[in-house]
């Protein structure tokens, strides 16, 4: 079997779970402006396939690019890092 290319992973927070087997992951970046070479910071809401309902709000997850799976999900959920706290 041909060892799959690589696929940018990123860590964010769920911010919403209302969709079925879909969530809105918020990945925090911190970028340098290459202008002025400030850091900047930055938020990106993801789109995440997640096939078995396992994740929450407030949750810290693991992302994983993927081909895309609906016209807004290019993202699927790897695991859940870190439980909200209830």
């Amino acid at each position: 079997m041909a060892e799959r290319g690589y696929r940018r992973r990123e860590a964010g927070i769920v911010v919403s779970d209302k969709g079925d087997k879909t969530i809105t992951v918020l990945v925090k970046d911190l970028v340098r402006h290459p202008g002025y070479g400030k850091y900047v910071r930055r938020a990106t809401r993801c789109r995440v396939h997640d096939e078995q309902n396992q994740a929450a709000v407030g949750d810290r997850v693991e992302i994983m690019e993927t081909r895309p799976v609906s016209k807004t999900k290019r993202w699927r959920l790897v695991n859940v890092l870190e439980r909200a706290p209830v």
